[in-house]
């Protein structure tokens, strides 16, 4: 025969904890949706962490070619130099020695023509990098956002469980679901 105290502990095995509104059902629930919300929220972070590093990685490979690109400009600078001084040369040289010289202002001008392509090719590769940085790190903002998000859902599941309140399960139903909504974005770039 079953005693009060047996029955409790047999509800409280199956679950109900003394309770008779299905709060054992509830339990389940809003366990089995916190594994699943902290394992997405594991990969947002993750994939938040990658952009993250790549941002600055491709951050870092726009810094190389702007000084590559500054490194042709004072090549370009110098050759402009060659030329002002060639082209003063010529003009103070005798008639027989300026055909010299200005085969020199010619090769400085063609010179500096070939270095101004270069620079200009190393500055739209340092601008196409840092376009990519900065989409990185937009990307890693909606991660990090996505992240946040489903830890707020986490926060309301366990204080769903310690108040029994219907409501704040489905809250926290809907704030995952944001969450998700927000990695999807992430995921694709908006």
């Amino acid at each position: 025969m079953h005693g009060p105290h047996d029955h409790e502990l047999e509800h409280a095995t199956q679950g109900g904890h003394g309770d008779h509104d299905g709060g054992g059902k509830m339990v389940n629930e809003i366990a089995m949706a916190t594994a699943i919300i902290g394992t997405v929220g594991a990969v947002f972070a993750y994939m938040g962490g990658a952009t993250q590093s790549n941002a600055g990685l491709f951050k870092n490979n726009a810094a190389i070619k702007k000084t590559e690109a500054s490194n042709q400009w004072n090549d370009y600078q110098s050759k402009s130099t060659k030329q002002s001084l060639a082209e003063l040369a010529r003009d103070l040289a005798p008639e027989d020695k300026k055909a010299t010289h200005q085969g020199k202002v010619a090769r400085y001008e063609k010179e500096k023509a070939d270095i101004k392509l270069a620079a200009e090719k190393l500055e739209a590769e340092a601008t196409a990098w840092d376009q990519q940085s900065d989409a990185q790190i937009h990307q890693h903002h909606r991660w990090a956002q996505a992240t946040t998000v489903l830890q707020v859902s986490i926060a309301l599941a366990a204080i769903a469980l310690l108040t029994r309140k219907k409501w704040l399960e489905y809250a926290m139903f809907a704030v995952a679901a944001a969450g998700l909504v927000v990695g999807g974005l992430a995921l694709l770039h908006v």
